[in-house]
């Protein structure tokens, strides 16, 4: 019995400092994954801030080669280079286009981000002539992440609300 109770505390001793190994790197899997959500929330809103300023090279920085752009509307994805040059031409139809980021989180390899987005419509846009009319509506953007790099940007805009701001009707076909 004696031998018993001089060797239970050090088995009790062994599987706690197991548990609380098992936890430490249970903790250190959570700071590292933390830190990998709040690093890509930073990447979206730096993605966001530099197409403002109309650089759109900033995507060569963060997008992985095979990087997809979704637009609504489209059943096919744009690549870098196309999307680049979408970006492009809606800086130019809305030279001070404006995101502002009302909601942004991430989950895993995933920011979702709920913005804004306002300009003034000065150039060709879907092939109207400019109105210099200012348009509001809101956006949608789904980022996915593989390595630190984007690799899909998914966009859901209200694209009804901004033809509407431009002045276009809508027609049904009958």
């Amino acid at each position: 019995m004696k031998k018993i109770i001089t060797i239970l505390p050090l088995i009790i001793f062994m599987l706690l400092s197991c548990q609380d190994k098992k936890q430490e790197t249970n903790f250190g899997n959570l700071e590292a994954k933390i830190e990998t959500e709040q690093d890509n929330i930073t990447t979206v809103k730096k993605l966001l801030t530099e197409g403002d300023n109309k650089n759109t090279s900033y995507l060569d920085e963060i997008c992985d080669p095979d990087y997809k752009y979704y637009f609504p509307s489209s059943n096919n994805p744009l690549n870098l280079e196309e999307h680049k040059q979408f970006w492009d031409a809606v800086n130019l139809s809305f030279p001070d286009l404006t995101h502002n980021v009302q909601e942004i989180f991430a989950v895993d390899d995933k920011v979702v981000a709920r913005v804004n987005v306002s300009g003034t419509h000065q150039g060709d846009f879907a092939g109207l002539s400019p109105t210099g009319k200012f348009v509001e509506i809101s956006q949608i953007f789904i980022c996915h992440f593989r390595d630190g790099k984007l690799i899909a940007l998914r966009e859901e805009a209200n694209m009804l609300g901004l033809y509407q701001q431009l002045g276009m009707e809508l027609q049904l076909n009958q």
